[in-house]
């Protein structure tokens, strides 16, 4: 069973696709065009993708499709909250997958990508081939909690700076007087409020810092969509149903899925795979005894790349 990421692949094909209320959606295409087909779902939200995430795929095996989130990588308008909610990106996949004339596909997701992954496959269950979820976020009030709060039992030094970038006065309510910068149309604003709230989450997201991921993190683009992005989807309650998406579970327990998790994940803590896999009890479920959130984690990565090994077995590819 291979065992780490798959060498560079080159984009075979790449377009903007127009999608409602202004959007545009960067999509790009690698591997096999009569492969199986596979959607990868990036985190954030805001994050957007990059090539290295073409890298869990077998190109031989797999048709990869990647694509950017509304407002965010090099999706236009960049850093829109603009008609830009839960409903809105599950429309976008499926615009998507029939644009690119897809019956159904694999749909893989970490982080936000987890939780748009479930949302998506509640929506539109007969579109799907199964799941490959990493980071598993369940957009609970008490997950977004932990990211504003919590993680100060493990990363105190790390939160601190992130709370005492605000005035004293606005520390209690973190998420709001963050949010409140980053819509600013001022760049003098909404950049410093951008920049501290990406390197917060970056300094949470590994076991082991990586210099060359947090260094990502200082691209202010890159920065203010995640920031400004996450912040409104989380004052909105990440736009999903009241009841969550464990309620809505019974629509695709009948499909595939691999969960991997991180065991010292602290932006997105095992306690919310846990609660998936117990209710999704026959998908794999694998925890990696010495990783935290990051994609790019050895461990982590090895058992993304067996997993996208595993389906490919599957499928017969």
């Amino acid at each position: 069973m291979r065992d780490d990421l798959f060498p560079e692949i080159p984009c075979r094909q790449h377009g903007m696709l127009d999608a409602s209320d202004g959007h545009k959606l960067y999509w790009e295409e690698s591997g096999n065009p009569h492969g199986v087909p596979v959607i990868f779902l990036h985190g954030g939200p805001g994050s957007g993708t990059t090539p290295a995430q073409r890298r869990f795929f077998d190109p031989a095996a797999y048709r990869i499709v990647l694509f950017d989130q509304r407002g965010a990588g090099r999706s236009t308008p960049r850093a829109s909250i603009v008609a830009n909610t839960t409903d809105h990106l599950i429309a976008d996949l499926e615009r998507l997958r029939r644009h690119l004339d897809i019956e159904s596909w694999l749909v893989f997701g970490g982080s936000w990508g987890s939780t748009l992954a479930l949302a998506y496959g509640q929506a539109c269950p007969e579109r799907c081939l199964g799941f490959i979820l990493r980071g598993v976020f369940l957009g609970r009030a008490r997950e977004v909690d932990w990211f504003l709060n919590g993680i100060r039992t493990i990363f105190p030094e790390v939160w601190r700076r992130f709370v005492e970038f605000l005035p004293e006065a606005e520390r209690g309510d973190p998420l709001s007087s963050y949010r409140a910068r980053l819509e600013s149309t001022d760049p003098e604003t909404n950049l410093p409020a951008a920049r501290s709230w990406a390197r917060y989450e970056a300094m949470c997201s590994a076991l082991i810092q990586d210099p060359a991921t947090l260094a990502e993190q200082e691209d202010d683009d890159h920065a203010l969509s995640l920031a400004r992005l996450e912040a409104h989807y989380f004052a909105n309650r990440l736009f999903l149903p009241p009841e969550g998406l464990l309620a809505g579970m019974d629509r695709i327990l009948h499909l595939p899925a691999t969960i991997v998790q991180g065991r010292y994940d602290a932006i997105c803590p095992m306690v919310s795979a846990d609660a998936l896999a117990r209710i999704w009890t026959s998908a794999d479920f694998h925890v990696v005894p010495d990783a935290g959130h990051a994609a790019m984690e050895p461990g982590i990565r090895r058992q993304l790349v067996q997993a996208t090994e595993r389906f490919k077995t599957r499928f017969g590819a």
